[in-house]
């Protein structure tokens, strides 16, 4: 399998099969963290979750009202919160590196597209 870069405006996300032990990458326009396989896997696993529940609760709130929603796993921690046609996604790992990111309002369902078509699991 080949080296996979996809981005789009705020976001990007990407594999290499060839890294030995951080072959994943999610990051904006202005950083980026290196995950593992296992870290990627949960990454868009939940961030796919995430976004379903978004588009999900359209239909149950009235247009001002906001919501935010986590999902986590042993590796790592997601929270989207905003509108459910307009909010951010954060990011936290819970590993040895401890980082955090975070996206800007209308990224998340871009990143997850994208999440879904990388096809390395």
């Amino acid at each position: 399998m080949a080296r996979l870069l996809k981005s789009g405006n705020g976001w990007r996300i990407g594999w290499n099969p060839e890294a030995e032990t951080y072959p994943g990458l999610v990051g904006s326009d202005d950083w980026a963290i290196e995950l593992t396989e296992a870290e990627l896997n949960d990454f868009c696993r939940l961030l796919l979750q995430l976004v379903e529940t978004m588009n999900q609760m359209k239909a149950e709130l009235m247009d001002e009202e906001k919501i935010s929603c986590e999902a986590e796993s042993d590796l790592l921690w997601l929270e989207v919160d905003g509108y459910p046609h307009a909010y951010s996604l954060r990011l936290i790992l819970n590993c040895n590196r401890r980082c955090e990111g975070n996206w800007q309002e209308g990224v998340a369902q871009e990143l997850a597209e994208a999440a879904s078509r990388l096809n390395v699991f």
